[in-house]
């Protein structure tokens, strides 16, 4: 067997990436995301192609904040890896795969092929997480109507907000930053992601009891490929009422007035109060996503 070459792309020779199956549906899942050429990588061998990886940032990113589209032929693991490790970009690894992979075999056989490639190269699995998709055609959530929202726009509210809500989180991604550096770091890191959308500042609101309490907060969103859920949490003091699902509702609601033809959203595989608020809402499952980080 011959040597794997890697090859980084460009505008000129980008139509190499479309040259691998796809059996994950990674192309249509990724039909409204913009991925740049140069940020485009392939392991050859023979001059075929036996994996590919593409990263991917916001559009005034200087550099990807993922790698969210990663294939392996069947029995390239190897290739897979050398991919990877070769990368001048270290950053995390998210495969999307189709809802209930684990039933369909040969699904199966090419999500584990992936998760070797990635093993291999020093990746581990963070977390895995469940993708929901509202539409309209899915009815909106009623309104409890038991709280007020308002906008508040001094940071320092939601920055004192998301430290107490993730004093007491199931979010993996919130656990690792409060492991490296507290539960600031995890609050600074999801208003970093708010600031990050391009979607409007005034759209985020905090959540108050008829007597004034502020019970949590929710960020509707747009990242670069569409509206979404960018975050729902509920104070600690204020938990056990169900507020997560009215904060949901309201969020769903006030991205349909803004004209919201989709709206996307995720938790965590193990949260299980919040998929239950997603179900709940009319969010079905789309897809399920594994998070992978580099060593």
């Amino acid at each position: 067997m011959t040597d794997v070459v890697i090859r980084a792309l460009d505008t000129s020779d980008a139509e190499l990436f479309d040259t691998l199956p796809d059996p994950l549906g990674a192309r249509e899942g990724h039909r409204l995301t913009r991925h740049r050429p140069d940020w485009k990588r392939v392991a050859l061998r023979d001059g075929r192609v036996v994996a590919r990886g593409a990263w991917w940032g916001g559009p005034d990113d200087s550099e990807p904040v993922n790698l969210n589209w990663f294939d392996v032929a069947e029995g390239e693991e190897e290739a897979g890896a050398a991919l990877l490790r070769s990368a001048p970009w270290q950053v995390e690894l998210e495969l999307n795969l189709p809802a209930g992979w684990r039933d369909d075999p040969a699904l199966r056989a090419a999500a584990e092929t992936r998760f070797t490639a990635a093993r291999t190269a020093g990746y581990d699995l963070l977390v895995e997480r469940l993708l929901y998709r509202w539409t309209p055609d899915r009815g909106l959530p009623e309104r409890p109507r038991r709280l007020e929202f308002r906008a508040e726009p001094d940071d320092a509210v939601f920055f004192d907000a998301l430290r107490r809500i993730h004093s007491v989180t199931l979010d993996a991604h919130a656990l690792k930053a409060i492991e490296q550096g507290g539960p600031d770091r995890a609050a600074q890191e999801e208003l970093d992601f708010f600031h990050w959308c391009p979607s409007p500042r005034e759209w985020w609101q905090v959540a108050y009891t008829a007597q004034g309490d502020p019970v949590g907060i929710h960020v509707p969103a747009h990242n670069p490929t569409g509206p979404c859920v960018g975050f729902i949490g509920v104070l600690p003091e204020h938990r056990g009422h169900g507020y997560a699902y009215d904060l949901l509702a309201e969020c769903t609601h006030f991205l349909a007035e803004q004209g919201a033809e989709f709206v996307a959203a995720a938790t965590d595989q193990g949260n299980f109060p919040m998929a239950a608020n997603f179900a709940k809402a009319g969010y079905p499952v789309v897809k399920e996503r594994l998070n992978f980080e580099p060593a």
